[in-house]
């Protein structure tokens, strides 16, 4: 498990669904990827209200991508969290 360090937050990426709600498989999936992501873990010293388990949009190019044990993270600073999905 990875503990962020200072104000930093770890995320995982959502996984982006490749066939709409009534079943209909797409065949192109678009090039840019959204930014949202689920918070995994947050740094002591973050002063917003984050939890963990919340859904945020993120600066698009922010942050470390790490693979850890098979599952991809991507650590960023908290001011580059834009907002909480609700």
């Amino acid at each position: 498990m990875l503990q962020p360090l200072n104000n930093y937050v770890v995320l995982k990426k959502e996984v982006e669904e490749k066939t709409t709600a009534s079943g209909i498989i797409l065949t192109e999936v678009a090039k840019e990827q959204p930014s949202i992501a689920c918070v995994v873990a947050i740094g002591s010293e973050c002063e917003s209200n984050l939890k963990e388990n919340d859904k945020v949009v993120y600066k698009e190019y922010s942050g470390t991508s790490v693979k850890l044990q098979d599952e991809e993270y991507i650590i960023v600073e908290e001011s580059d969290i834009l907002a909480i999905i609700k």
